[in-house]
C-alpha cells in the first residue's frame, strides 16, 4: 500500500512539474570518450606540481668545472655550513612543489655512502666521511612537505669499468640503493651525456657506447617500476617525461603532450624540435619538462654570482614553461658553504611577488558565463563549470562539434593582462587552435590567438580594458573539454 502511494505522489509530482515548466527532468547526458592517449595517475599527478627545482652539487662545486673529470679527490668535497633544511625551505617559498638532486654527476662523485664505490661522500671531509647528502635533503623535503626526486647519471668519467657489461650492474645497484633507502620518490631523472673522454680509474681514455643499446633501459626502468611505482621516470624521450629539447627556459609555443617513442632513446642526436613542439599524432602520452638554471652554469661558481637571473627573466621562463603546459625544473646550485646563495635567494624572492601580483586576483569568479553551446544541452557539461574552481569538472561540447566559443561578461569593466586555460587532459588533448577576443568599441576585437592548450596555457596580452572577453576554439581533434578558465590584470 505505502509503495502505491509513494508512486502516484512521484506521478502528480511529475505531471505538475511538466504543466508548469513545460519540460521533462534532464536526462542524463554521457561524457566525451577519453581522446587517446591519456596521462596515468603519476603523471596528471606531475603536470600538477608545476615547478620543482633542480639542485646539482658535487666535487664540481669546489673544482669551479661543470663536468668533472672523474679524478677529483673525495678531500676536495668539504661544505662547512652545509643546511639541507635551509635549501628546502628557501624553494618551498619560491613555490616549488618538488626537489630533484644530483647524486651523481658525471664525475661519478655520490652524494651518499654508496656500498659499490670509494668515491663518495664517505671518503670527504664533510662530517667525517659520516654525511649522506642524500639523506639530509630527503628528510628536509618529508620536513617541509615537498616532494623528493633523484638524478643519477648514467655517464660515470670515474668508474673503470664504464663501457663494459659490468658498469650497467654497477649502475642498477646505485639505483636500488637510492630507491630503497630515502622513502618515497617522485622522478627519477636520466639524461643523454654518455660517453667521451674521463679518467676511468686510471685509464685516461676516451670511452663511446651504442646510446640505444647499451644502458638495456627497459630492463633499468623495470627497477624504478618495481621499487617506486608512483615515480615518473625522465629521459629524452621518456617513458613518462621528456626532455623539451633545450636548456634555455621555454617549451614550443606549440607543445603536444604526445610523440611516438619507438625510435627515440636517451642521448639521440636531433630530436630537439620533435621534443620542443611534441607531435599532434604521438602513440604515448610522454609530456615535457624545461629545465633551466637560475646561473649561467648548473654548479656554482663565484665569478657567477652577479649573473643570477633577475627575477624578470624568471618570470618570463615560467610564462614560456609552465604557460605553454610544461613543467618547469629550475636549477639553484648550493655555494661552497653549503648554502643557497644569497643571490639567489633574492631573484626567488622577487620572482615569487611577480607571480602572486600577475595572478592572485582572478577576474573570471563572480563573471558571467555563457557558450556557443554545451554537450546534450546538460549542466554536468556546462559553461559554468569553466569557473567553478573544480578540476573535475568541465566544459564540452556534443561530439560532432570541433570549434565553438564561450564568453565572460564582468559586472564592470576589467583591465585584463593574462588569460589561463586548461584542457581536461584526463580525456587527452584535443585544442589545435583558438583565439582570444575581447568587447571593444561595440564590436569583437582579437587580441591573440595560439595553438596548443594541454594541461595549462597562459597567454600575456597587451592590457586591455573590457567588460566581456570570449574565447574561440577554431580547430580541434575531438570535441573540445575545458575545465579552466582564469581572467588576470
Amino acid at each position: 500500500m505505502k509503495k502505491t502511494i509513494h508512486t502516484l505522489t512521484f506521478l502528480v509530482c511529475y505531471t505538475i512539474s511538466v504543466v508548469l515548466t513545460g519540460c521533462q527532468p534532464a536526462k542524463s547526458v554521457e561524457p566525451p570518450a577519453p581522446l587517446l592517449p591519456v596521462p596515468s595517475e603519476n603523471q596528471l599527478a606531475w603536470h600538477e606540481m608545476e615547478m620543482n627545482a633542480f639542485i646539482h652539487f658535487t666535487t664540481n662545486t669546489f673544482t669551479g668545472k661543470e663536468w668533472g673529470y672523474g679524478n677529483e679527490s673525495p678531500s676536495l668535497f668539504n661544505p662547512t655550513e652545509l643546511d639541507a633544511d635551509q635549501w628546502i625551505s628557501v624553494l618551498k617559498e619560491a613555490g616549488f612543489k618538488g626537489v630533484i638532486l644530483t647524486c651523481k654527476h658525471h664525475d661519478g662523485f655520490c652524494l651518499w655512502p654508496s656500498e659499490y664505490t670509494e668515491h663518495s661522500v664517505k671518503n670527504s671531509p664533510y662530517k667525517n666521511g659520516n654525511g649522506d647528502i642524500v639523506k639530509e635533503v630527503s628528510d628536509a623535503c618529508k620536513k617541509h612537505g615537498l616532494k623528493f626526486g633523484v638524478y643519477l647519471s648514467p655517464w660515470d668519467r670515474n668508474h673503470a669499468d664504464y663501457g663494459k657489461p659490468e658498469y650497467i650492474t654497477y649502475y642498477r645497484n646505485q639505483l636500488r640503493e637510492l630507491l630503497t633507502n630515502y622513502g618515497d620518490i617522485f622522478e627519477v631523472w636520466f639524461d643523454g651525456a654518455n660517453g667521451g673522454t674521463g679518467w676511468y680509474g686510471g685509464a685516461n681514455e676516451e670511452r663511446r657506447i651504442d646510446r640505444e643499446t647499451y644502458y638495456d633501459w627497459e630492463n633499468t626502468f623495470k627497477i624504478v617500476r618495481e621499487l617506486q611505482p608512483n615515480a615518473v621516470i625522465f629521459s629524452d624521450a621518456g617513458p613518462d617525461i621528456r626532455w623539451i629539447g633545450n636548456e634555455r627556459g621555454y617549451a614550443g609555443e606549440t607543445n603536444w603532450n604526445t610523440i611516438t617513442p619507438d625510435t627515440l632513446y636517451p642521448g639521440k642526436a636531433g630530436i630537439q624540435k620533435l621534443l620542443n613542439t611534441g607531435s599532434i599524432d604521438g602513440s604515448h602520452w610522454i609530456p615535457s619538462e624545461v629545465d633551466v638554471s637560475i646561473r649561467p652554469g648548473w654548479f656554482y661558481h663565484a665569478e657567477e654570482d652577479s649573473l643570477v637571473k633577475t627575477p624578470e627573466q624568471l618570470f618570463n621562463i615560467y610564462l614560456n614553461s609552465v604557460g605553454r603546459g610544461s613543467v618547469l625544473l629550475l636549477n639553484i646550485p648550493p655555494d661552497r658553504r653549503g648554502l643557497i646563495h644569497e643571490n639567489d635567494i633574492r631573484s626567488l624572492q622577487g620572482f615569487r611577488k611577480l607571480l602572486h601580483e600577475a595572478f592572485s586576483n582572478n577576474l573570471a569568479i563572480g563573471a558571467t558565463v555563457k557558450a556557443s553551446s554545451y554537450r546534450g544541452k546538460s549542466s554536468q557539461f556546462s559553461p559554468e563549470n569553466l569557473i567553478d574552481g573544480d578540476k573535475e569538472t568541465y566544459w564540452a561540447m556534443d561530439d560532432d562539434v570541433m570549434t565553438g566559443s564561450f564568453e565572460l561578461e564582468f559586472s564592470e569593466p576589467q583591465t585584463v593582462s593574462y588569460v589561463l586555460l586548461q584542457e581536461y587532459i584526463p580525456l587527452g588533448q584535443r585544442i589545435k587552435s583558438f583565439r582570444v577576443e575581447v568587447w571593444n568599441n561595440d564590436e569583437w576585437e582579437t587580441v591573440s590567438e595560439a595553438t596548443t592548450i594541454g594541461y595549462k596555457r597562459i597567454l600575456q596580452i597587451n592590457p586591455v580594458k573590457t567588460s566581456k572577453i570570449r574565447i574561440h576554439i577554431t580547430d580541434s581533434k575531438a570535441c573540445p573539454v575545458i575545465s579552466n578558465v582564469e581572467i588576470y590584470e
